[in-house]
């Protein structure tokens, strides 16, 4: 392999750099400090783990997004994880095996084997809450509060929130008997709201009507209204969910006045591993024009997944793609660089009170949130970002402009 070659990343693949990475673990720490101060614990699963526990509950699409290697010491195969959440599951049901409801937090890389979308990475870096033991819409409407928290916070004031239950789905392809590679494929002609796909994969089964109208069931309130007379024949626990939606949608409102709510009952956010309610949040006409209409953040409720850890509980969270978040914040997504103190070259005679002085000095500066940069010999420049000097003057150390 030539030279040439040996730099070039994978595709998909990028690194972060100044000021943007600095930017991206500021909105991290914002984001973890949100989760913190609502009582959520935080956690750090690791990188790679067993590819079956990985994917427990999970559904095909999480496979096909995670990278495999065979585990020398064990002849195991491992997964280097594409999504945090059946980890934080696994966590609550092995490692943290309390009774009653708890909160979870974390944040980290995930990696993925193709990228989720046309020009988004590889490699997100993902933020998430969980809430273990809660079944009620009650901690639905609670961590989409948080989200919306986090996404205000993060200087997106008008975000727009997508809500959709997976239950009316399941309930409505239940009653049907499709076989297993059908009902796959059903599931992918939903998500991307194919309504001539889904027409022709259930051509042959009476009663389907409910789902071929599902990707039209989109918009304003007023669509719940409107799905109710399109659903009319579907199985009661379809009306169930219909009502569930509307009861979490007021709980919402009312937490959060003004938020822009939506509807999409063809919603079948995650990996497959979502059985209630769902939620996207989007970032709205009035934010960052090159983050608009891109997902930022995806979540919803997962009952019973941690049951192949020994121990099955109502579960709700979400997660958010900070790298996208930060591009959507209309102040970090043009990062430029903090000012900085420059102090000169001082070379090793300059010894004794002067030079404590200002060792001292610098100390201090950083102490008080300065950014202080000491050159590291007499012909180094100072970067552009330092528009000020640290010079001494017969009354001391003092910070001035620098010319």
């Amino acid at each position: 392999m030539s030279d040439s070659l040996n730099w070039r990343l994978p595709e998909g693949v990028e690194d972060l750099l100044p000021p943007a990475a600095w930017a991206l673990e500021q909105v991290r720490r914002r984001v973890l400090d949100i989760f913190h101060r609502a009582g959520f614990d935080y956690i750090e699963p690791p990188v790679i783990e067993y590819l079956d526990a990985l994917l427990v509950g999970s559904g095909g699409d999480l496979d096909l997004q995670t990278l495999k290697v065979v585990d020398q010491r064990s002849g195991r195969l491992l997964g280097v994880r594409a999504d945090l959440t059946s980890q934080a599951a696994r966590i609550d049901a092995h490692s943290l095996p309390d009774a009653g409801v708890r909160r979870l937090c974390y944040a980290g890389t995930v990696v993925h084997a193709n990228p989720a979308g046309v020009l988004e990475s590889r490699i997100p870096e993902k933020a998430g809450a969980e809430i273990f033991g809660a079944p009620s819409l009650a901690a639905d409407a609670e961590v989409i509060t948080l989200l919306l928290d986090v996404l205000h916070a993060a200087g997106l004031a008008h975000p727009v929130l997508v809500l959709g239950h997976v239950g009316i789905y399941q309930h409505l392809v239940a009653p049907l008997g499709l076989p297993a590679d059908r009902e796959r494929q059903l599931f992918a002609a939903v998500q991307s709201k194919s309504q001539t796909d889904i027409a022709q994969l259930l051509d042959a089964y009476p009663g389907a009507a409910g789902i071929i109208a599902l990707p039209t069931l989109m918009g304003r309130r007023a669509v719940l209204a409107k799905a109710r007379d399109a659903l009319a024949d579907a199985p009661a626990e379809v009306l169930r969910a219909l009502d569930s939606l509307s009861e979490l949608a007021d709980s919402v409102a009312a937490r959060v006045p003004g938020v822009d709510l939506r509807f999409d009952l063809a919603e079948l956010a995650g990996y497959g591993y979502h059985n209630g309610p769902v939620f996207t949040a989007y970032q709205g006409e009035r934010g960052n024009a090159r983050a608009r209409g891109t997902a930022i953040a995806r979540g919803g409720r997962y009952d019973g997944i941690g049951a192949a850890f020994g121990r099955a509980r109502p579960a709700t969270g979400f997660d958010i793609n900070l790298k996208q978040l930060l591009a959507a914040d209309a102040l970090a997504g043009d990062a430029v660089p903090e000012r900085a103190v420059w102090v000169p070259w001082s070379s090793n005679t300059a010894e004794g009170l002067q030079a404590d002085e200002r060792s001292a000095r610098i100390r201090a500066l950083r102490a008080a949130g300065e950014i202080v940069i000491v050159a590291l010999a007499a012909d180094e420049t100072a970067p552009a970002r330092c528009d000020r000097v640290l010079v001494h003057r017969a009354d001391g150390w003092s910070v001035e402009p620098r010319n």
